[in-house]
């Protein structure tokens, strides 16, 4: 069963919280990280991205660039002020983007549970990336980036939620992006029968965080090792109901056809699938919309055989890269191959537009968002999503609320 113990929280002062603030280290380049900091010295980007204040060109990878991140994370301790509760506490942290609303608890959650499968995944994870986080994890001596968790919702858990958002909020705010970020803190003589609840959920799944979660555990092993494992048994996290989940589709585009002009690749295309015009967004499962040469086409992938019997195989992303991208584009491993993109729904299909219509691409590919059932029962199951399957959002800032070890 589910675990979630209360923390104490670093985070900013109220009236700073957004200056602080900032998107995942992740869903950013070191120049877009650069751009997006450059007049806001408290911006949280400084500690997750700390090579943007270290010359261009600087190896993300290199000693300097942790050393940097904790000299930030200490200087934004006393500028910002970052604010250490007394109290371990939960959270409620509410998104709003447009008309969608979720509202989610933040806590910690025990490595161990993530060890043994309470906490299932559906992603595997790149060496490197784990590399880099369990390295600033243990330099810093904080988890500063949040993992994103969902579980079936709750109707115990939902009244308990209502009832503790009724009072005033510790943050409320909004985004540069347009979200709006809300966050409650819960006392921990409150936080009981959350506690209690969430004892009940038979199992927690990683919906976005895959290389944050692992690289808590890596930390911990480390800091056992040296004898300073400390907190570093448990993990921040925020755990969204189900019920309340948005998954964007997360489309590709190729850079060129492999050596095939536009005609010769939908020719070898229309042997493989059925083709027809159709418009930027697919209307269903089974559908992906293409952008090619100037024109929007559907491909139906309704009778087209997953590469085996599991549920990933059959997810239209998983037949698009068995029918479509490795066959007829020769995009083997998608991790590594440099020649595809990937852009999330967030962006719109405009985005697809663009990169062919610029020359940066020669073709884009529109998909259906993979849905919640989906993840949670291929999570099940034990099975392994094709690598960019899905797109949440909104998405949790980080800087809010840190979990130091």
């Amino acid at each position: 069963m589910a675990a979630i113990r209360p923390f104490r929280a670093l985070r900013p002062a109220r009236n700073t919280a957004a200056l602080v603030s900032s998107v995942p280290y992740d869903v950013v380049s070191a120049d877009e990280a650069r751009q997006l900091a450059a007049d806001n010295p408290l911006s949280f980007l400084h500690v997750t991205r700390s090579e943007i204040d270290l010359p261009p060109g600087t190896d993300p990878y290199s000693p300097q660039v942790y050393g940097k991140a904790r000299e930030n994370l200490a200087a934004l301790r006393a500028n910002a002020p970052l604010l250490l509760e007394t109290q371990p506490s939960l959270y409620f942290y509410r998104l709003r983007m447009g008309g969608h609303e979720q509202t989610g608890i933040a806590a910690t959650f025990a490595v161990d549970e993530y060890e043994q499968d309470v906490i299932k995944k559906h992603e595997r994870t790149r060496p490197d990336k784990e590399d880099d986080r369990t390295r600033h994890i243990v330099e810093v001596r904080a988890q500063t980036g949040v993992v994103f968790l969902t579980y079936r919702a709750s109707e115990a858990i939902d009244q308990l939620c209502r009832a503790l958002t009724a009072d005033a909020p510790l943050y409320d705010f909004r985004a540069d992006d347009g979200v709006h970020h809300t966050i409650w803190r819960v006392d921990a003589d409150e936080a009981t029968a959350l506690v209690d609840a969430f004892g009940r959920i038979p199992a927690l799944y990683i919906a976005d965080g895959h290389h944050r979660a692992a690289s808590a555990a890596r930390a911990r092993a480390e800091l056992r090792a040296s004898g300073e494992a400390r907190a570093a048994d448990w993990f921040i996290a925020v755990a969204f109901p189900s019920n309340q989940m948005q998954i964007l589709p997360y489309n590709r585009t190729v850079k060129d056809l492999a050596g095939q002009t536009a005609g010769q690749f939908l020719t070898a295309l229309r042997g493989r699938l059925p083709v027809r015009e159709g418009t930027a967004t697919p209307r269903r499962k089974s559908e992906v919309a293409m952008f090619l040469d100037g024109t929007w086409h559907a491909l139906d992938l309704s009778g087209a055989a997953p590469a085996d019997g599991s549920r990933a195989s059959a997810l239209d992303v998983a037949l698009l890269q068995h029918h479509v991208l490795e066959p007829l584009l020769q995009i083997g491993d998608v991790r590594t191959d440099k020649r595809i993109d990937f852009v999330g729904g967030a962006r719109g299909t405009a985005a697809l537009e663009q990169a062919v219509t610029s020359g940066n691409a020669a073709v884009a590919f529109s998909l259906h968002p993979v849905t919640i059932d989906d993840l949670m029962s291929i999570s099940d199951e034990g099975g392994i999503m094709p690598p960019k399957s899905t797109w949440f959002e909104p998405k949790l800032r980080d800087g809010l609320l840190v979990h130091t070890i």
